[in-house]
């Protein structure tokens, strides 16, 4: 089964075991933090540079991209990333949400659209790839996906960018089927643990 087959069957096998969680999910967040859809639609930058609609539940504020320049200065990331602890614009059901990685779900869309894979580095922002140097810019000859070996480590925000680069690359020269269901079972037990962001 190529890797196109397995994201197709398993994304769509997965959207519909977990529609009904998702629905409660939306439900939660437009309880919780309403002014805004629940599903948080943003350009992000796919394979070789291609930019696509990327799609995750809403885990901050309605006007958390318009709070963004205010609070650049902050940022306890190196490289382009921008993350700091304690966000004040996440919401409360948005840490829930960010700790479980149930956020994350609605890229099941986006694997079916074929603007993701399941395993894959992931997908950055237009104006973080725009400083990418000609090492960084590696991680965009594959499609993003997911989850990757970064999403899986269990205090993956402690990386540094250049770390995280590491292991994409890694993943890069690495990949094979084997591998990708190996990353998908150490996703689950992530999930499971709250490892998340």
């Amino acid at each position: 089964m190529g890797r196109r087959t397995q994201d197709l069957v398993l994304s769509a096998a997965a959207l519909a075991l977990l529609w009904p969680l998702m629905g409660l999910v939306a439900l939660a967040i437009w309880l919780d933090s309403p002014g805004a859809s629940p599903i948080f639609v943003q350009e992000r930058v796919g394979r070789d540079g291609r930019l696509f609609r990327f799609y995750k539940f809403r885990s901050m504020v309605p006007d958390a991209e318009a709070r963004l320049a205010g609070m650049l200065d902050q940022n306890e990331m190196d490289g382009p990333v921008f993350k700091i602890r304690d966000d004040p614009r996440v919401t409360r059901v948005g840490r829930f949400l960010r700790r479980t990685g149930i956020d994350e779900l609605p890229q099941l869309v986006n694997i079916l659209k074929s603007d993701m894979s399941i395993v894959g580095p992931r997908p950055a922002l237009p104006r973080e790839a725009a400083q990418y140097t000609d090492y960084e810019r590696q991680r965009l000859y594959v499609t993003p996906g997911l989850t990757c070996y970064w999403q899986i480590m269990p205090h993956r925000n402690q990386l540094s960018f250049a770390q995280w680069v590491e292991l994409d690359l890694q993943y890069i020269q690495e990949r094979s089927f084997w591998l990708d269901w190996k990353i998908i079972a150490r996703t689950f037990r992530t999930v499971l643990r709250m490892y998340g962001a």
